[in-house]
């Protein structure tokens, strides 16, 4: 196999500013370094954003690269979900043989470049919050709204919880939460007589958080409201911890506290979500 130096038929720029990584693993025997690899695999995926669906020659034109380099990382790109090929549109009249193969960015692809979701997020709960009239009338209308966006979730959430025994609700959770990509897990506190901890490893709204705490305390609520007792926000991503940590007490352990061996981060403005700088 060549490496990635002989594949190339110029000297075409590095990987583009604002892609990610988007493939992973190691080398194969006689291929370029990983990040060599990598960076490639980023400048086909980015030409592709930037121009639309493309063929193996269409790319291997743009990039200065031979088509058999090409059709090798877009076989390691739509192995990993990042591509996904499709039978290319032909205008008037169609020669013989078959249509070459046009690639396209999958979802998963498109979210391996830089994104403006977040700002996108904050700037409508900032209108929200405006349009009310600002101060508590606007922080209430951004916790009205938080609370019905999860509501929908929070139907699918309690059925796992309610088809779950007793001890197993955290777990069952836990579970419904990782389904919806939080990476969630239950374990005992680390006095296991008073609860249990359900931790959230991942959380998809952290940075819009930081600015509006009141996401964070509506999850709480609805973790509240379906493990029928009071629960206790410990610590959160959007305040800078590692981990999304809930305090579950045991049944009849009504008015049990939280460790004093964990930071406790309660769920209010000033704590459940980083305040702007």
């Amino acid at each position: 196999m060549k490496n990635a130096s002989e594949e190339r038929k110029g000297s075409p720029a590095g990987t583009a500013a604002g892609a990610r990584p988007v493939v992973s693993g190691q080398p194969a025997r006689g291929a370029a370094p990983q990040d060599e690899q990598q960076g490639t695999r980023n400048r086909v995926a980015r030409s592709i954003l930037d121009h639309g669906p493309s063929t193996a020659a269409e790319l291997a034109l743009r990039l200065e690269l031979t088509q058999a380099a090409v059709r090798r990382h877009l076989d390691a790109l739509a192995a990993d979900g990042v591509v996904e090929p499709r039978e290319k549109r032909v205008y008037g009249t169609r020669g013989r043989g078959r249509p070459a193969k046009a690639f396209a960015l999958t979802d998963c692809g498109r979210d391996a470049f830089d994104q403006s979701y977040d700002e996108l997020a904050t700037d409508a709960l900032r209108w929200i919050a405006r349009c009310a009239g600002g101060g508590e009338e606007g922080e209430a209308a951004v916790a009205a709204f938080a609370r019905a966006r999860l509501a929908a979730q929070a139907e699918g959430y309690r059925r796992a919880v309610e088809a779950a025994g007793p001890e197993g609700r955290t777990q069952a959770l836990a579970e419904a939460l990782t389904a919806d990509g939080y990476a969630a897990t239950a374990r005992s506190a680390p006095n296991s007589q008073l609860g249990e901890q359900l931790c959230q490893h991942h959380c998809p709204v952290a940075h819009v958080a930081e600015q509006f705490p009141q996401l964070c305390e509506a999850e709480t609520e609805v973790f509240s409201r379906l493990l029928g007792t009071h629960v206790q926000r410990l610590a959160t991503i959007a305040h800078g911890d590692g981990v999304c940590t809930t305090f579950i007490p045991k049944a009849g352990a009504h008015g049990t506290t939280a460790p004093d061996t964990t930071k406790t981060t309660t769920a209010s403005a000033s704590t459940a979500g980083r305040n702007p700088a």
